[in-house]
């Protein structure tokens, strides 16, 4: 996604994780459709996932996170800032971008505050159903803020009046997987375990050693894919093997969208773009929160797919290798729950939310240019 002549770019702004960089994606491609160049600007972790972008549209902007209150901690912190506020300066000096959007992580936070404080239109879109801590920084200075999920800012008044309901984009793929139908039952259940970007060493714990709790009849209908750790691959690999279950295991798996699609049951846990894909494309799940997250947030998350009726959220104290072993026996014992459960996942979903933020990030730079 290279500039096209004539036009100006949109530069946007991401954390280098899956769940920052993939809806930056999306949206992205959605500009792409109508001609609109896009930058990234985003820290070293993203050549993991920034593969949508060419190489020169790329942009490593130095940053720090809040590790610490101690002086030497926050002194870090504020030199890493101060570094990529300068880099970020410089940059949008020379791109002249028509907005600048940001999806969260303290990475967005210097290109975000540097657009602001040059006068170019901003924006933050934040994924979660609680706003994180780089958003919430920089949410009072910005022109406008997309949210994932309605009434996030029911607290805040002054927010409210500037934020705009978009859901959160998922990539092309996602899009495309989401037109395949619900998997119909045959003698195999499809189950697909993954953690996040960063994996889940809990899953590797908990969900081998819940597969051999369950009668052997029943245990072999599995068919498992699971990602793991580098540091758990083996184990979990074995663990199958040793009860006679086919697995593919893996640390990273490219083609996640198109493996969510043929899945009947999905345990992950419940990151915005998890929740946003599965919501998406329709299939039911069991989530287990991060829960040592400041925030919540996935709690949040996994609390809107399980009131709508598409999840169960097991909170991880509550994640046993019994407990999980006695809900995947209900559920193979109910195929039609988890059917419903497809639909009712599906009815979160927001498949044109990329063309949503679009409209919106196009508007603001409208706005901005004809004043």
């Amino acid at each position: 996604m290279t500039q096209t002549a004539g036009r100006a770019p949109v530069l946007v702004a991401a954390g280098g994780t899956g769940g920052h960089l993939f809806p930056a994606e999306a949206l992205a491609a959605a500009l792409a459709e109508r001609g609109i160049p896009v930058h990234l600007a985003t820290d070293r972790r993203a050549a993991r996932y920034g593969g949508a972008f060419a190489d020169e549209a790329v942009h490593i902007v130095a940053s720090a996170t809040m590790r610490g209150r101690n002086p030497v901690a926050l002194l870090r912190t504020a030199a890493g800032l101060g570094t990529g506020l300068l880099q970020s300066w410089s940059l949008i000096g020379r791109l002249k971008p028509a907005a600048v959007i940001g999806f969260g992580g303290y990475p967005t936070v210097p290109p975000v505050l540097a657009a602001a404080w040059r006068g170019v239109p901003t924006i933050v879109h934040d994924a979660n159903a609680v706003i994180g801590r780089a958003n919430r920084l920089l949410a009072p200075r910005v022109t406008a803020i997309a949210t994932t999920f309605p009434d996030v800012f029911r607290a805040a008044p002054q927010l409210a009046a500037k934020a705009t309901l978009t859901g959160n984009p998922v990539r092309p793929a996602v899009v495309a997987a989401a037109a395949t139908a619900y998997p119909v039952f045959g003698g195999t259940l499809h189950l697909l375990v993954f953690g996040g970007s960063q994996g889940a060493r809990i899953l590797a714990d908990v969900v081998p050693a819940a597969i051999g709790l369950l009668e052997p009849g029943l245990r072999r209908r599995f068919a498992i894919a699971q990602q793991a750790r580098d540091e758990d691959l083996k184990r979990v690999s074995d663990a199958y093997r040793e009860l006679s279950v086919a697995a593919d295991v893996a640390t990273f798996f490219a083609d996640l969208p198109a493996r969510i699609a043929a899945s009947h049951l999905i345990v992950a846990r419940s990151g915005a773009s998890t929740v946003a894909e599965l919501s998406a494309i329709g299939r039911p799940a069991m989530l287990v929160p991060l829960p040592h997250a400041l925030d919540q947030d996935q709690r949040a998350n996994a609390g809107v797919l399980a009131d709508a009726g598409g999840a169960i959220r097991l909170l991880q104290e509550d994640f046993t290798p019994r407990r999980l072993a006695a809900e995947l026996a209900a559920l193979a014992a109910a195929p039609q729950r988890l059917v419903d459960m497809a639909a009712a996942a599906r009815s979160v979903g927001r498949l044109d939310a990329a063309e949503r933020l679009a409209d919106l990030v196009l508007k603001v730079a409208a706005d901005r240019a004809n004043k």
